[in-house]
């Protein structure tokens, strides 16, 4: 180690120490950065398929009762999310079921965030003689 005017060692980083020392740092909040942001992404898809969700919910509420011949409905909210519904007769082959009472239905939302995600929900529902 060099000595200085009055005896002593010199102490400190040399150059290069704080070059690897900057590097590293920087590798680093870039790791960070990538991770942040993608959770941050995660979050956003995550939210947009909850309301799809929701909005799939409350279509098929909405459509708890539906004419025996089958119904049919498309929209499109105004944050991009378009939506079917679409039910069809059940062919039961029973005697004791009128045609038309149950109805399989299908609901499906779908919408774009870069990729073209949906979401479908199906289940069972009655079927009516006439509009209230």
């Amino acid at each position: 180690m060099p000595l200085n005017k009055v005896g002593r060692q010199q102490t400190g980083f040399s150059l290069l120490e704080m070059v690897v020392a900057m590097v590293i740092l920087s590798l680093s909040l870039s790791v960070l950065y990538q991770a942040t942001s993608g959770a941050t992404r995660n979050v956003r898809v995550d939210e947009r398929y909850a309301f799809a969700v929701e909005l799939a919910r409350s279509l098929l509420a909405d459509s708890a009762q539906v004419p025996r011949s089958g119904y049919q409905a498309a929209g499109e909210t105004s944050g991009g999310f378009r939506w079917t519904v679409e039910t069809h007769p059940i062919v039961t082959g029973k005697k004791q079921l009128d045609p038309g009472l149950l109805q399989d239905i299908k609901v499906v939302v779908s919408w774009n965030d870069g990729k073209e995600r949906s979401f479908e929900l199906v289940s069972v529902v009655q079927g009516r003689s006439k509009k209230p």
